[in-house]
């Protein structure tokens, strides 16, 4: 049984992902400050936008302050809405953290993401496939 993704196999699928998921990190670091103040000037609207992302940020930052790389790179690596590489970049910015600091911990958040993502597409899939053959085997063998 060959597991693939889009006709890649899992790990070239795992390794674009990552690829794809850490490229626009160094620019959302970088310029969300300076994006967030430039929207802010445009509309009320806008404004109301960028307070809610800064809330947003807010509240996560609380593990980030507490575990500071370690508590970024879990903050990426929770594979659940609201978590991930953009929020890690999110919650970097607002609390003006240096590329050079903030980056590797969402790179290595976002491969431990795709890792634990990886396994419960694919791996868990595998195990429960074998288990359920093994199951019908057993029940062929025993109902003979």
């Amino acid at each position: 049984m060959v597991l693939d993704s889009a006709g890649l196999p899992i790990w070239q699928a795992a390794l674009l992902a990552v690829l794809g998921n850490l490229l626009p990190v160094p620019f959302l670091i970088i310029f969300t400050r300076d994006i967030f103040a430039w929207l802010r000037k445009k509309s009320p609207k806008l404004n109301s936008i960028v307070e809610r992302m800064e809330q947003r940020a807010d509240r996560k930052k609380d593990v980030v302050l507490k575990y500071e790389f370690w508590g970024l790179m879990i903050l990426v690596a929770i594979p659940l809405p609201g978590t991930g590489a953009w929020t890690g970049a999110l919650v970097a910015a607002m609390m003006d953290m240096q590329l050079k600091r903030a980056f590797p911990a969402i790179a290595l958040g976002v491969v431990v993401a795709a890792f634990i993502v990886t396994w419960l597409t694919y791996g868990a899939s595998v195990f429960f496939y074998k288990v359920l053959v093994l199951l019908a085997l057993d029940n062929l063998i025993h109902s003979a």
